[in-house]
């Protein structure tokens, strides 16, 4: 054996040794590092713990290593600060306890509803005082706190930003941070039973009879004693919040619904006419008197009782309130309509029925005007006020303008044509029965006294006798129409039938009226024998020419021969017939108007004609009966001729034919055959 060989293997294995003993160190060390890694992966989250809890310790043992004076000093800051945040959170808890009593009903239980709601604004003011006192205490511990590094800076951190918040929500000065609502949730359902109060005992007041002018001006209060007093406790509490407000909209709101309720069943509909809507001042006569009607009724019952009402329920609280909702109340119910009415009727045109209108209304705001100035005379009512004084001027101007000018119309009516059927003009009839109506006692007063305002206004003296003057002044301009209207008749005839018209209707329409007593008995006289004589005149150039044609001269009987005396007779007959045509057919046309002259004037017409003609056919009318153009000569019987003759002059509207231009051998509309026969002629 070779010695090198075995020194070779000696040493070879001596390194295998040696590498398996290093292989198992390694392994040994790998198995140590992989336990102590795990060791460490457990401990991490051990240590993190660890750190997460190092601040609360340092802060546990922080009052240890701070000073002594401080912390001796922190005791004392606590209990100040504790005592208010205690007494704070008590009340609070108080609060909470009245919940259930304030979110009832207050109609169950009012007087405890309100005594209740009372202790809620009690310790609600408490807690409004007294939290910001807590407040500032915590915040002056906090910074004790702070300054002496007695309490952690986190924690201290924190209770700065919660008390941030707490003074935030005092600052802004809202309750409802304080009761969570519950104040404003109870006063809400205080202004709902104010409502309901309100509304149960509100009903319509009728207008029970049409003439009110002489009941009483004070009217009932229309709520009971008690439900005033639950309405007075109610607004008490609602002020105290700052609520007058909203109980003056809800109390407006009701009552002004309460009397439009009234007012619409009066049927108010006209007050809401334009001036465009209506043709002339007759076509809304009515409506005026109405609206004076219904005008004293809303003042006198609905608004005087409204105004009695707002006092009763507001008056501690103090005029100016109770005063302005009275205001409101008047002006959203209707005052103003009837006011607006007042002022269309003043701006519509000019006509001589509209003076008598704007008295009508003039006489019922005077009539009012005590209750006007008690009931809208202060400071709230300042629009009704102005509106009512702008009507009253208007009314008054109006009605004094109309007056004045009735003068110069009457003589601006002079330059026209008279009624061509010679009946009276409707401007005498129209103006003498309107000048009665002024000088009557229902309007002289109120004319007069318009008369004296509007004077004043020019700063004029008021002359007692103005009135009378200016009437006798248009009765005489009248007088002076009538002289010129007769001469533009081109007809003598009917131009004496106009004169008897007019003078007659001057006579007997105004003999023992207010304008006969003014014009007196001799001028009345006048008109009574200017009428005479013109009727004389009438009958002297019309009527009495008929007879003249019916004349016996040359006609005794049969001398001459029988067919000499008809051929007379037949010609007499027929000139009177063509002249008795011509005047019926003339006259036909024309109208007495007065039934009495009438029937007078057909009278003599009669009494001038037909006893002539009666004796003339009972003599000569034999001659012509046997021919056989008889109905050219005896075209009427006596009896025909009478009728036709008293029905001469009617109006139009009692006509009940006409007999104008009527064919021979017509008959009138009653049947009555106005062609003579042998036996008609009596």
């Amino acid at each position: 054996m070779d010695p090198s060989g075995i020194g070779n293997d000696c040493k070879n294995e001596f390194c295998i040794d040696n590498l398996i003993a290093a292989r198992k160190s390694l392994k040994l060390s790998l198995e140590k590092s992989k336990t102590l890694r795990l060791a460490l992966e457990k401990a991490g989250p051990r240590l993190e713990e660890i750190n997460q809890r190092l601040p609360s310790l340092e802060a546990a043992v922080r009052p240890i290593r701070a000073d002594k004076n401080a912390l001796v000093a922190v005791g004392g800051h606590i209990n100040r600060a504790v005592g208010p945040a205690a007494a704070v959170l008590k009340v609070f808890d108080a609060v909470h306890g009245l919940e259930k009593s304030l979110l009832s009903d207050p109609r169950n239980d009012l007087p405890g509803y309100l005594s209740v709601l009372k202790r809620l604004e009690e310790a609600l003011k408490f807690l409004g005082d007294n939290c910001g006192l807590a407040i500032q205490w915590l915040e002056d511990i906090i910074e004790y706190l702070e300054d002496n590094r007695v309490a952690d800076g986190r924690y201290l951190s924190n209770m700065k930003t919660s008390l941030k918040g707490l003074r935030e929500l005092q600052n802004d000065g809202e309750r409802v941070h304080l009761d969570g609502g519950l104040l404003d949730a109870a006063l809400d359902k205080l202004e709902n039973e104010f409502r309901r109060l309100l509304m149960e005992h509100s009903v319509p007041l009728p207008m029970s009879s049409p003439s009110l002018g002489e009941q009483a001006c004070i009217a009932p209060s229309p709520l009971p004693v008690t439900v005033i007093q639950k309405l007075q406790a109610i607004l008490g509490r609602l002020i105290a919040n700052n609520r007058l407000e909203k109980c003056i909209a809800i109390y407006v709101e009701v009552r002004s619904s309460n009397v439009g309720a009234s007012l619409k069943a009066l049927d108010l509909d006209y007050l809401e006419i334009s001036v465009s809507e209506f043709n002339d001042m007759q076509s809304i006569e009515g409506y005026i008197g109405q609206w004076g009607k219904h005008l004293e009724f809303a003042v006198k019952h609905l608004f005087e009782a409204e105004f009695k009402l707002c006092n009763d329920v507001f008056e501690r609280i103090g005029l100016d309130v109770w005063m302005g909702c009275f205001a409101k109340i008047a002006a959203q119910a209707g005052i103003l309509a009837f006011l607006q009415f007042g002022k269309t009727i003043t701006e519509s045109k000019k006509e001589p029925i509209k003076l008598l209108k704007l008295l009508d209304i003039f006489a019922s705001l005077n009539k009012l005007r005590l209750d006007f100035n008690r009931l809208f005379g202060g400071a709230a009512c300042i629009e009704i006020q102005n509106l009512t004084r702008d009507l009253i001027k208007r009314v008054i101007d109006g009605a004094a303008e109309i007056f004045w000018e009735i003068f110069v119309q009457v003589e601006l009516q002079r330059q026209s044509p008279p009624p061509q059927d010679g009946s009276i003009p409707k401007l005498v009839s129209s103006i003498t029965d309107y000048c009665n109506k002024l000088l009557g006692d229902d309007y002289r007063p109120i004319l007069t006294q318009v008369l004296v305002i509007h004077q004043s206004w020019k700063h004029k003296k008021f002359q007692e006798m103005i009135l009378v003057n200016e009437v006798s002044k248009i009765i005489k301009a009248v007088d002076l129409n009538l002289d010129t209207w007769m001469k533009a008749y081109g007809d003598t005839p009917l131009s004496c039938l106009f004169a008897m018209n007019c003078h007659w209707h001057l006579y007997k329409d105004l003999k023992g009226t207010k304008v006969g007593e003014l014009m007196g008995d001799s001028w009345l006289k006048e008109h009574e024998q200017y009428k005479e004589y013109y009727s004389a005149v009438f009958f002297r150039e019309s009527w009495a020419k008929l007879p003249v044609h019916l004349s016996r001269e040359g006609l005794i009987m049969f001398s001459g021969g029988r067919a000499s005396a008809r051929d007379l007779v037949k010609k007499r007959l027929k000139t009177f017939n063509e002249a008795f045509d011509e005047m019926y057919r003339k006259q036909s046309g024309w109208v007495i108007p007065e039934r009495d002259l009438r029937e007078k004037t057909c009278q003599l017409i009669v009494q001038t004609v037909l006893p002539v003609y009666r004796s003339y056919m009972q003599t000569y009318g034999p001659l012509v009966e046997q021919d056989a153009s008889s109905s050219k000569y005896a075209k009427y019987t006596v009896q025909g001729l009478e009728q036709m003759l008293l029905s001469l002059f009617l109006p139009r509207r009692e006509r009940y034919g006409s007999f104008k231009g009527r064919p021979t051998g017509s008959k009138i509309d009653n049947g009555v055959d106005l062609r003579r026969t042998a036996s008609a002629v009596a």
